[in-house]
């Protein structure tokens, strides 16, 4: 069972702080620049803190633009240590829930190339996904570049393990969406 403290953001917003985990107002991918549209705080059973999120997009796009050829930006910050191979098991696993067979069958080259990006992380730790049209999604890890993966299809369906029509949670995905 997974319970959400939500704590949203419109377009507007100013930066928040979730957890004592701060969230800037604005996020610039090279001339764009990306406005904080909603964070959460992700629990486990309840009453295990698992990690706090913030999701960024541009500021005219819809929430229902999340998935689409969109730049957008996704920060996580953990509560607890992760192994690179745990976040290799769910990433696979979130993205079989979210995609069809034949789609996780062409994307599975480059999720591979993905999982292999992933290391161990410890509390306190940030990972962010940036997506950006025509380059691919680009997975850091404390402001610091792993590697980026190519293709519209692979950033829809990574970004859709939190933003989904079957994500990890559904409140969780509505307050980084800014849409309860």
């Amino acid at each position: 069972m997974v319970a959400i403290m939500l704590l949203t953001a419109g377009p507007s917003a100013h930066a928040v702080t979730v957890e004592g985990v701060t969230f800037a107002e604005t996020y610039q991918v090279e001339d764009t620049e990306l406005h904080l549209r909603g964070s959460g705080l992700l629990r486990y059973l309840v009453f295990i803190k698992a990690y706090v999120g913030a999701f960024y997009l541009l500021p005219q796009e819809d929430a229902r633009q999340a998935l689409g050829p969109t730049p957008r930006r996704l920060e996580l910050e953990y509560f607890h240590t992760i192994s690179a191979s745990d976040f290799a098991d769910a990433t696979r696993q979130k993205i079989a829930d979210n995609v069809t067979a034949d789609t996780l069958a062409a994307l599975s080259a480059r999720l591979e190339q993905f999982n292999a990006l992933y290391r161990d992380v410890q509390p306190g730790d940030r990972y962010a996904l940036t997506y950006r049209p025509g380059d691919g999604t680009e997975l850091s890890l404390n402001g610091t570049p792993l590697g980026r993966i190519a293709g519209d299809d692979f950033a829809a369906a990574v970004f859709a393990i939190w933003l989904g029509t079957d994500p990890i949670d559904n409140d969780f995905r509505d307050a980084l969406l800014g849409v309860q």
